[in-house]
């Protein structure tokens, strides 16, 4: 890591973002350097099941997880990334936080989709595409006051519904999310 990333970091979407794919995010800061940056919306589901899009050989049993697909970013839609709130036993498992893991094992998801296991269903996210930043870039829009920064929260990730994860991350930090001043720069 650069000496002074951001990752693992989250960053909170300010809101004067409007690009859609950004508006009212959450992103879980998984890389930081002087080349660049990238990172997982992580509060973006969508209502297709994992099962129903991702084609397994020898075919799914069951599907007892009911897994959904949430959309990681916009960048490589076609790339998808199991995030994962417990240790898979995998050599290709990447620790991106304390307790927090990345991978890309179809074993991993099929053990998860067809073992059903409530616990680790919920701290399970198939995320589809990535948010990406050039050299530079993000740290422009750090100074343009385009995003907050926050300590990673295995518990805002996976226990905390998507549609109030910006607020409850906001508020973590003491703000008062419908308090920030609209426009940019220091004020």
């Amino acid at each position: 890591m650069a000496e002074h990333s951001l990752a693992p970091g989250l960053l909170l979407a300010m809101p004067q973002m409007t690009d859609p794919n950004f508006a009212r995010s959450v992103v879980l800061l998984c890389r930081h350097e002087s080349d660049g940056a990238m990172g997982l919306v992580v509060n973006r589901p969508t209502d297709t099941l994992v099962a129903s899009v991702v084609q397994f050989d020898p075919p799914l049993t069951e599907d007892r997880a009911g897994l959904r697909v949430w959309t990681g970013g916009p960048v490589e839609q076609q790339r998808a990334w199991l995030l994962l709130g417990f240790d898979p036993g995998e050599d290709d498992a990447l620790p991106i936080a304390p307790g927090l893991y990345l991978s890309a094992s179809a074993r991993v998801l099929r053990h998860i989709l067809e073992g059903g296991d409530e616990d680790r269903v919920r701290e399970a996210r198939f995320l589809v595409g990535y948010a990406g930043w050039a050299g530079g870039q993000l740290e422009s829009e750090l100074a343009a006051s385009a995003w907050l920064t926050a300590d990673v929260s295995k518990d805002l990730i996976f226990h905390t519904d998507a549609e109030v994860m910006w607020e409850a991350a906001i508020r973590s930090l003491g703000i008062d999310p419908y308090a920030l001043q609209l426009g940019t720069g220091v004020h």
